[in-house]
């Protein structure tokens, strides 16, 4: 079954604190391990700024959402995110959840008030 990742991050202090070349030279290292990830079945669906004039806006700058074959694969892309250093640099959030549909979460939702 499909699951779902969606990141929310924006750079921190140590991230600014960085040169250009600096972070020039940690972003190659980032594109050159996401390379592989189609071949996996990894699926980026979106990854962008966050717009922050919408109604209950989070304030994380940057936003991912993934799609990957199962959940094997999408915790080996968090093992990676993690080995890379990245959550030094941002102030990451992530929700992951498997497929589903709008009845199923009805119904989730209702027995979550009980």
């Amino acid at each position: 079954m499909s699951q779902y990742l969606v990141e929310l991050y924006s750079p921190n202090v140590r991230w600014q604190a960085l040169s250009a070349e600096q972070r020039t030279h940690f972003l190659q290292g980032i594109q050159a391990a996401m390379a592989s990830l189609s071949s996996q079945g990894v699926e980026i669906l979106a990854l962008g700024e966050t717009e922050a004039g919408i109604d209950q806006a989070s304030s994380h700058r940057y936003l991912g959402i993934w799609r990957f074959p199962d959940a094997q694969t999408r915790d080996a892309l968090l093992a990676g995110i993690q080995a890379s250093g990245w959550y030094a640099y941002f102030d990451h959030v992530n929700a992951a959840s498997g497929a589903g549909g709008f009845d199923s979460h009805m119904a989730a939702l209702t027995g979550s008030l009980v």
